[in-house]
């Protein structure tokens, strides 16, 4: 009978599953079809993702490659701002010249520069006869501008252009402007220098003594700033091993230069304010002392903190030895205390009178003489 049952059951289940109309069994093969295909677009999907992923990571990784310092906050409390010209024959901006020529894959600030403007990675600015800069769509120049107004020899071919490296006049840039901004940040409580912008100087020398400089273009520090990360710039003429990145060698303000202009409500420059060479000289220094003196006046010079610690030790010092000697003196005077206590309670004994021992005159004499018999 047990088995009877069980063929029945087996019987029904296969007859049932014969039985399915066509277009259920067309409606089942479709829905698994779909599933395939469904699956296999998110596995392309996951696969794109990941790609996009790896992509964005190798991206961020080479930012934080080449870390660039912090921008200037909006919100400074104090700021100076000051145009200064470094000259390149100078030899703490001799980094920025050398070498002339590219080689061993070494090349220097202007050539770097120039590379990046031509390849589209940074804007080139008009230098506008106000001398002042600006960082607009309105003068923004293009690479074969700045080649066809300074005669610089290159091949256009199918609208790219080619220029040989010896065609650049990096020979002839000996100075650079830059705009340098002087700043206290009270979120970090320091002051802190920030370069801006930069703008570099042909020098033509005809031989007869006349010098002509010939500014190109104004170049945003924040935009070349990850790439002069990149740029290793030789630091020590005693050790050719050491190096540093230009982006470091301006954040760490190792150049020099002489101020010619600060940004002021009459935007004069220093020539303007002053005609003499001498007089120009004592407005420089001027500047410069007035940036120092904010400084010291914030936190105090180091001079003047030094003599108030020694001050302060020395008061220190004095009231100490100052409570010593009345600890000392209070201490005599308990003791001198105590002894004439001690004198007035014990009186002294009084001492036995001595026997007198005095030799008289009259007092009677004994002679005993021999007697002759």
């Amino acid at each position: 009978m047990y088995r009877i049952l069980l063929s029945l059951v087996l019987l029904l289940f296969a007859a049932h599953s014969v039985a399915q109309p066509p277009a259920r069994l067309r409606e089942a093969a479709a829905t698994g079809s779909n599933a395939g295909q469904n699956a296999d677009n998110a596995a392309n999907t996951g696969s794109k993702a990941s790609n996009n992923t790896t992509r964005n990571a190798a991206q961020r990784g080479s930012i934080r490659e080449f870390p660039t310092a912090a921008p200037m906050p909006d919100n400074a409390a104090w700021r100076r701002d000051v145009y200064r010209m470094l000259k390149l024959t100078e030899d703490a901006n001799a980094p920025l010249y050398y070498p002339i020529t590219p080689s061993s894959g070494r090349e220097n600030l202007f050539v770097h520069l120039f590379h990046l403007i031509l390849k589209g990675k940074i804007n080139a600015y008009e230098y506008t006869p106000d001398a002042i800069e600006h960082f607009d769509e309105k003068h923004v120049i293009k690479g074969k501008k700045i080649m066809d107004d300074n005669h610089i020899f290159y091949e256009a071919n199918e609208g790219r252009l080619r220029v040989n490296d010896a065609d650049l006049p990096s020979e002839d840039v000996k100075r650079y402007y830059i705009k340098e901004s002087v700043y206290f940040d009270q979120q970090t409580g320091t002051f802190r220098s920030k370069v801006l912008a930069l703008c570099p100087i042909v020098v033509s020398d005809f031989g007869d003594g006349q010098v002509q400089s010939t500014p190109l273009f104004w170049v945003n520090y924040e935009e070349a700033a990850p790439h002069l990360a990149k740029l290793s710039l030789m630091a020590s003429n005693l050790n050719n091993a050491s190096e540093i990145s230009a982006d470091d060698y301006f954040n760490t303000s190792q150049y020099r230069g002489e101020i010619y202009q600060t940004k002021n409500l009459q935007d004069k420059t220093i020539a303007q304010m002053a005609e003499s060479d001498s007089a120009q000289t004592k407005v420089r220094e001027r500047i410069e002392q007035e940036i120092k003196d904010f400084q010291q006046h914030m936190w105090g010079s180091r001079e003047q903190s030094l003599a108030e610690d020694a001050k302060a030790n020395a008061a220190q010092s004095s009231d100490s030895t100052l409570i010593e000697d009345k600890t000392s003196t209070s201490t005599k005077s308990r003791r001198s205390s105590r002894r004439s206590s001690t004198k007035t309670s014990t009186p002294k004994a009084a001492k036995a009178p001595k026997p007198k021992t005095t030799s008289s005159s009259k007092s009677g004499t004994i002679s005993v003489r021999r007697q002759r018999h």
